[in-house]
Parts: C-alpha cells; sequence; structure tokens
C-alpha cells in the first residue's frame, strides 16, 4: 500500500494519473449526450430483449446504451488498426513504413489508419442509424436531421480516438484499453442494483458457481498476463582502457501473452461487425441480400459456430499481434552489437531463430488460455440457460482485470526508472 501512496508523491507521475482520470470523466460526459430523436422507453426494450446489443455496448463504453454521440465507441478505429496491420503482410512500403522507419514511419503509418477510420466510421454510423430507426430507437425525421445525427457519431468517434492517443501518451495504459474498462466500470452500479432487484433466493447454488467460476477466470487471467519465460543471456568480458568488465549475466524475459487484451479486442470487433451489417441489411427490398443477411444472422446465432470462430479469431490474432511486436531478428541483431548472447548458441541467426521457435511456442500457450478465457463464459451461459448475462460478464471481467495489471505494470515501470535515475 506504501509503494502506491508513494505514486501521489512523484508530482509528474501523480500529474498523469489525474490528467488520465480526468480524460476518462470527460468520456463520460460525452457517452451521457444522445444524438437528436431518441426514444427512451425503446431503448430500453431493446437492450432487454437483445443480447447482442448489450454487447456491442461493452465495447462502445457504454454509449450505445444510451444512444450517445460515441455510440459507435472506437470500434472503427480497431477495424482500421486491422485492416492497416493485415496490409502490412502483402504491401511492401507500409512493413517498411510501420518496421524499419522508425518513430516518425509509426507515425505517418497511424496517420493512415486515422483517415481510413473516417469512411469506417461513417458507414457504421449510417448502418447504426438506420437500425435504430427501423427499430423505432430513434425517431423518424427529416433527412437534414439524419445527416447532422450522423455527422455528429461521426466526430464522436474521432473525438474518442483523439482522446485515446492522448491516454496512451502517458504511458499509464492503453488508451483503448482505458476507454473500454471505463464504460465497464461506469455500468457497475446498475448492473448491482438489477441484480438485487431480480435477486432469487433459490437460484443461490447457481449465483455460487457463477461466483467460483468468476473467481477462477480471474486468477488465470492473472497467470497469463504475468507469466513469462526468462531466457539466460550473457555479455562477454570487455576491456575500456585500463578498466576491465567481469561477464555480466542476464535474461530476457518473454511474456506468454504479449499482445495484452488486444487479440480479444480485435477477435469481437470482427465478430460484431458482420452481425451489425446482416441486421442492417434485413430489412432491404433486395430477395438475394436480405437472404444473405438472414444467413449470416442464423450462422451467428448457432452457439457452435459462433464459440468456435471466436476462439480462432482470438487465437490467431494473438499469433498476429506478437509478430507484429516480437522482432527476433532485431533483438538477436542489438545482442550480437553489444556483445551479448545466449549460453550454447551461436551470435546472428542462429539466435534469432532460437528466438522465433521459442516464441511460438510460448505465444502458442498463451493464445490457447486467452482463447479458453474468452470462451468459457458463453459455454456457461449454453450450459445454465440462464439470464446472468455470463458471456458479458465474463468479457468484461477478462477486460477490467487485464487492464488493471496492465496499468498496474507500467505505473511500476515508471516508478522503477525514476528511482534508478535518481541513484545514478
Amino acid at each position: 500500500m506504501s509503494r502506491w501512496l508513494y505514486v501521489f508523491k512523484i508530482p509528474e507521475l501523480r500529474n498523469k494519473i489525474f490528467f488520465v482520470f480526468g480524460v476518462l470523466v470527460l468520456f463520460r460526459l460525452l457517452a451521457a449526450i444522445p444524438v437528436p430523436g431518441v426514444n427512451l422507453n425503446r431503448i430500453q426494450q431493446l437492450f432487454q430483449s437483445n443480447d447482442f446489443l448489450g454487447f456491442v455496448d461493452i465495447f462502445a463504453g457504454g454509449g450505445l446504451s444510451n444512444l450517445s454521440i460515441v455510440m459507435i465507441g472506437l470500434s472503427p478505429f480497431i477495424t482500421a488498426s486491422i485492416i492497416m496491420q493485415l496490409l502490412t503482410l502483402v504491401v511492401p512500403r507500409l512493413y517498411t513504413l510501420y518496421k524499419e522507419e522508425g518513430e516518425q514511419g509509426r507515425q505517418k503509418f497511424m496517420q493512415y489508419t486515422r483517415m481510413l477510420m473516417v469512411p469506417i466510421s461513417l458507414m457504421q454510423a449510417v448502418g447504426f442509424t438506420s437500425l435504430l430507426r427501423q427499430q423505432g430507437a430513434i425517431e423518424q425525421g427529416s433527412n437534414f436531421e439524419v445527416v447532422v445525427s450522423i455527422l455528429m457519431i461521426v466526430a464522436g468517434t474521432t473525438v474518442l480516438m483523439w482522446l485515446g492517443e492522448l491516454i496512451t501518451s502517458k504511458n499509464i495504459g492503453n488508451g483503448i484499453s482505458m476507454l473500454i474498462f471505463a464504460g465497464i466500470i461506469s455500468s457497475v452500479p446498475q448492473q448491482a442494483s438489477q441484480f438485487i432487484v431480480n435477486f432469487d433466493s433459490s437460484n443461490l447454488p447457481l449465483y455460487a458457481g457463477v461466483g467460483i467460476f468468476g473467481i477462477i477466470a480471474i486468477y488465470f487471467v492473472i497467470q497469463i498476463t504475468q507469466a513469462q519465460r526468462n531466457i539466460p543471456i550473457s555479455y562477454s568480458k570487455q576491456a575500456r582502457g585500463n578498466v576491465s568488465n567481469a561477464n555480466v549475466s542476464t535474461y530476457l524475459p518473454l511474456r506468454v501473452n504479449q499482445g495484452g487484451i488486444i487479440p480479444i479486442i480485435f477477435g469481437i470487433s470482427l465478430m460484431i461487425f458482420p452481425q451489425t451489417i446482416a441486421r442492417f441489411l434485413v430489412g432491404v427490398n433486395n430477395d438475394t441480400v436480405s437472404q444473405a443477411a438472414q444467413f449470416v444472422e442464423q450462422l451467428y446465432a448457432n452457439p457452435f459456430f459462433y464459440d468456435i470462430t471466436y476462439f480462432l479469431l482470438v487465437f490467431g490474432f494473438t499469433f498476429f499481434y506478437t509478430q507484429l511486436i516480437f522482432e527476433p531478428n532485431r533483438i538477436a541483431d542489438n545482442l550480437q552489437k553489444q556483445g551479448g548472447f545466449i549460453p550454447g548458441l551461436r551470435p546472428g541467426e542462429q539466435t534469432e531463430q532460437y528466438l522465433q521457435y521459442l516464441s511460438r511456442r510460448i505465444v502458442a500457450i498463451g493464445a490457447t488460455g486467452l482463447g479458453l478465457i474468452a470462451v468459457l463464459p458463453r459455454v456457461v451461459d449454453d450450459v445454465t440457460a440462464t439470464d446472468l448475462n455470463i458471456t458479458i460478464g465474463g468479457t468484461a471481467l477478462l477486460i477490467v482485470v487485464s487492464v488493471v495489471l496492465e496499468t498496474m505494470r507500467q505505473i511500476e515501470s515508471q516508478i522503477i526508472v525514476r528511482d534508478y535515475d535518481s541513484l545514478r
């Protein structure tokens, strides 16, 4: 406890924390500003009868349940990020820009991502407003009012992206994850009051079982997030002038889950996007398009298909994201330049191949664990056949625990760096 109280005694770190808190408060204020023509009674009916909307609302940071100007959340930005990162595999120029041109190249790559986000957010805003007008959640207005609502939603998404980047720049957590985290936490009082109102003593064994499952899930999330493999590194004896440095041994940590919750966010975004488009196209006049949309809806309504697809997406994105952020060739090259080596391996290519091999094995364990944690709440929900929304609660729990651990890790690292600098 004294360690964390010490955080607020450091002016720079304290100011960063207060800044992030202020950004999160601003986000919650934006989530309370509705678009014109909202029908609150119809919104409540829709959310009570449709778990899909509740699932989407998690990743809209709670903005969808209010039909606010940030109702689509950061989903367009996440989708744009996925598309751009996939394009690095097929467009050499983008790969060079992202991987080999340093900070300037990554900033330019991010600018392309922001530009791509605008048409995606426009498409999703049109889809959601059309769908909600069909359902009576938004009153039928003039074309001008519809255009104003769509532009407000696109502007709200752009502001959210900017706020997320501000949070990330402070090194107190990932901005996207923090905004989603804030939306989840803000819904806790309402969910708690609903649970108290609907409490049924006959379901006590079920409540106990769900609680135990939640504790076990938290435990495994913590283990997967913090687990790492330490690779021994040795540095050969070096002489500089009259000073001789003895052999130094250290280690290179390889985390089991290097991507954090980003793969889960990516996976859920791709699960939500086809369903959103299908629900919008079901009501069109074209029979072929309408039947195709109905087929997609029925396909995603199949629990077996949904769970398998969700697991494969999380598993695949964990591998993909790790390949983007973990560069064994660069690590091997830096070790060789600094006179470091892994005992029993030659510096250079052999070290690179070993790191690549080891990384894939470790990530396979983390990807499997992350996929199971993401899918198991749905399986439990299907088996128990209750209205406790275990699926939504399980996903939210996974995000909350992961964000808290990642934020604590980044704050701890800043404390360590500051203490080290003060001793130099």
